[in-house]
């Protein structure tokens, strides 16, 4: 999959969807697979067109949701799916202001090329989201392309979308998220160095920094490590503050139950499967200490009754 930053161009017929692609969660899957297919039986190119920041980070900062999947998490992703370019556009004051019939000329039909659209049925674009799917089939009558809306995906009575993903993350209810993300929720990053404290309890860890923007909601979870070894290495999670010893900065700290070397640099995907607890403070280090003993041991039991209905590859997510 060849990444463009921008439109660039020319470009050869294509078939096109557009979205944010948080998560790259089934409902996007869907999504993909179908501009995959409707590009082979056109003999044309297959690309997705996302935006960079998410608009809501734009317009509205603080306010915007955490994020499922950092820009490089969603990139891996879309390359799985087959797609033969994707345009990652910035959303700026320009893109915000580009009205929907400037957007479909400029963007669609001058600078992409578009000969078929997929998108969403509830699918919005332009300035103050002031154009939907009418906008779009009537202007492909003008402009000579093709539009196929996708009715939305619905798994368990559910219906896929990255906000209740989200929610779903946040209350722990990480089985039920992983079946609508298609795969476990995971963290991606780089082992940095930490106090050591985990090894000087017993149990090091591999610390991981997160960013502001992304979805960690604090807990002790059962994981998995991919990155360091084949096959992913079980283990168990802390996402916090580490309020025993008066920690300041979120953190992710993993404690790999199987295995033990230097990972300092090493960039890891953790994947969570299931949420043990809530983070909590305790009296003193011998009680955390304590603990964590019993997580790792509720953590084993867990690997050992579910681990198999929780398959990961070393290239995941």
């Amino acid at each position: 999959m060849r990444v463009i930053r921008g439109i660039g161009g020319p470009h050869p017929p294509t078939v096109l969807t557009i979205g944010n692609f948080d998560g790259v969660h089934r409902g996007h899957q869907v999504l993909l697979r179908l501009v995959r297919e409707r590009a082979d039986e056109a003999h044309a190119q297959a690309a997705a067109l996302t935006f960079e920041p998410h608009p809501r980070e734009f317009f509205a900062p603080q306010a915007a949701p955490p994020r499922l999947s950092s820009l490089r998490e969603k990139l891996l992703a879309l390359a799985d799916s087959a797609l033969d370019r994707l345009h990652v556009l910035r959303f700026d004051s320009r893109l915000a202001r580009l009205g929907a019939e400037e957007f479909i000329e400029t963007l669609l039909v001058r600078g992409l090329n578009v000969q078929h659209l997929v998108i969403g049925d509830d699918f919005r674009f332009g300035a103050r989201r002031s154009g939907g799917l009418a906008e779009l089939l009537e202007a492909g009558e003008r402009f000579g392309f093709t539009v196929e809306p996708v009715p939305e995906v619905r798994i368990d009575g559910l219906r896929v979308s990255s906000s209740l993903i989200r929610t779903l993350v946040a209350e722990g209810k990480l089985e039920q998220a992983a079946r609508l993300l298609g795969r476990p929720y995971s963290i991606e990053g780089r082992v940095m160095h930490g106090e050591k404290l985990g090894r000087a309890l017993g149990f090091p860890t591999a610390n991981i920094p997160l960013s502001a923007r992304r979805l960690a909601p604090p807990g002790v979870y059962v994981c998995a490590v991919t990155g360091l070894a084949a096959p992913p290495l079980p283990a168990v999670a802390n996402i916090g503050l580490r309020p025993t010893v008066g920690g300041l900065t979120p953190r992710l700290e993993v404690h790999l139950l199987d295995w033990s070397g230097e990972c300092y640099g090493r960039r890891v995907c953790v994947a969570f499967f299931h949420k043990l607890r809530e983070e909590r403070k305790f009296a003193d280090l011998d009680a955390l200490r304590a603990q964590i003993g019993e997580d790792v041991v509720h953590a084993r039991q867990w690997h050992r009754h579910h681990g198999a209905a929780f398959p990961l590859t070393e290239d995941h997510p």
